[in-house]
């Protein structure tokens, strides 16, 4: 095998300058690579839940009214949401290096505009500029791990830590968010950003290349990018503004008609060009269909807990935004855990049985939210029991998760591939939000009573147990059965076999 075919698989055995790395280079620069892509997940997943107990204090600060407050939310997930599969394919196209540098440059310095912001429009455009810089690093993040490490246990090992960073920067976020507000005012959960980006920036100085670097007479699909960005845009806004104007509202009908529309001419138009922003076979692979499937229903349901448990904890328990914050700990725990035992338990039980496996506990967990959302709840049994149970089975799900989704993914659509997840994971954390928030209004009927409160998200609970369950029966019913591989060990049938086989020895 010669040098390139050597750097092309490992993503870091040469340099941009054709030169090889000296013994020992590659693994080091694979190394920093994980650390980077660790370090771009953790930003990610902390600015989405970072600001939200700050939300009050901007308010009083910035003079916002009526509704605007809600936009310093929407703006960040708009953005994020309807440029993600742009993002993915710009780092196939650019090569990853140069979006991911433009991404972190441009998430700094649009924390720091927030974090200085003097007017209502200032702070909403800089956290909209983020969402655009987060929209480059998600995708990169995930593209990072799957060129950097072969398949097999260094990446499961890898996919693990990539879940952890998510579930981490997310639990970081709203215990951040309550400490720094209380401790030194709302601009600071704006600033925190910017040393962690000079971190990231730091590190990836460290770096050999991954992935190479532009590819040669490689096309941008403007058509598609214009209407993905377009039809992803209105799908989210669509959905993050039924809890204000209602599933059957003139606005509400209009935005996801539109999406409809617009979403359906983006794969008619990915049909016929010869450089798809998103190349329809790629669905084509029933673990990567499987794998976005599942990605929309686990999101659905862990981004509507977030919120609900949230305000279960604030509203009905008493628990302060500092108080709350540490509460969701435990949740970051499991996750840990979860994500550890999947790097082993993935080459026993294989990528149907784990997924099913994980969703199945995360479902149970999340029936145990709703068993015991009662107003004289305590932290033991109504928040710690269920958020170890329900994060464990969700750590569970990410190594084979992340496994699946680039199953057969030609190193050249590794991007492509992490910006379709990504927006499955965010479409599904916007749909699922969406719905909960309309089945708990649905039972508390507008009431602020703490018994119609909790009701109200004893439902919300029981139906993200449903949707979680449904992830579990659509990893057991899409996903390729198994064999048994030499020694008893479960390997899938088709494409993820040698990945399997290559989990399954290294365990021996």
């Amino acid at each position: 095998m010669g040098g390139a075919e050597k750097a092309e698989k490992s993503g870091t055995g040469r340099d941009e300058g054709g030169a090889e790395g000296a013994p020992g280079a590659g693994e080091r620069h694979a190394r920093w690579l994980l650390v980077v892509a660790l370090t771009v997940q953790f930003l990610v997943s902390l600015d989405m839940s970072v600001v939200n107990v700050a939300l009050p204090d901007i308010r009083s600060d910035l003079g916002f009214g009526g509704d605007g407050l809600l936009w310093v939310v929407n703006a960040y997930a708009l953005a994020f949401g309807g440029l993600l599969m742009l993002g993915g394919r710009l780092a196939d196209l650019a090569g990853p290096r140069r979006v991911l540098t433009a991404g972190l440059v441009l998430f700094g310095i649009a924390s720091l505009a927030g974090g200085l912001a003097w007017s209502p429009g200032s702070l909403v455009a800089a956290r909209a500029v983020q969402g655009v810089g987060a929209a480059a690093l998600a995708p990169v993040a995930f593209a990072l791990i799957t060129l950097a490490f072969p398949a097999g246990p260094a990446r499961s090992r890898a996919l693990g830590l990539w879940g952890m960073a998510g579930a981490a920067g997310g639990a970081v976020g709203v215990l951040a968010g309550g400490v720094l507000t209380d401790a030194t005012g709302w601009r600071s959960v704006m600033l925190v950003n910017v040393p962690i980006v000079a971190f990231a920036l730091a590190a990836a100085a460290r770096t050999g290349p991954v992935g190479g670097g532009r590819r040669a007479g490689a096309r941008l699909d403007v058509a598609g990018a214009l209407l993905v960005t377009a039809g992803t845009t209105l799908l989210v806004l669509g959905l993050v503004r039924t809890s204000d104007h209602g599933w059957s509202s003139a606005t509400t009908l209009a935005s996801l008609g539109a999406a409809v529309i617009l979403l359906a001419a983006f794969v008619a138009v990915e049909l016929r060009t010869a450089s798809p922003l998103l190349r329809p076979g790629l669905l084509k692979g029933r673990p990567v269909l499987t794998a976005n499937l599942f990605c929309l229903l686990l999101a659905s349901a862990q981004f509507g807990a977030f919120y609900f448990v949230s305000l279960h904890m604030q509203l009905v328990l008493g628990f302060g935004p500092t108080a709350a914050g540490f509460a969701f700990l435990p949740f970051c725990v499991g996750v840990v855990a979860g994500s550890i035992l999947a790097t082993r338990a993935v080459a026993v039980l294989g990528l149907r049985r784990l997924m099913t496996v994980g969703a199945t506990l995360a479902a149970l967990g999340m029936a145990w939210f709703a068993a015991t959302a009662t107003v004289d709840g305590g932290f033991l049994v109504s928040i710690l029991g269920p958020s170890l149970l329900c994060s464990f089975g969700i750590g569970l799900c990410f190594v084979p998760l992340g496994t699946a989704a680039t199953t057969d993914v030609a190193p050249g659509e590794t991007g492509m591939a992490s910006g379709l997840l990504n927006s499955s994971r965010q479409v599904g954390g916007s749909l699922g939000l969406a719905v909960l928030v309309t089945v708990a209004a649905q039972v508390t009927g507008g009431s602020t009573g703490l018994t119609e409160l909790s009701s109200g998200y004893e439902a919300a609970f029981w139906a993200a147990a449903g949707l979680l369950a449904l992830a579990a029966l659509a990893a057991y019913v899409l996903l390729p059965a198994e064999r048994k591989a030499a020694g008893g060990r479960p390997v899938a049938d088709g494409p993820v076999a040698a990945e399997q086989e290559g989990d399954a020895s290294a365990a021996r």
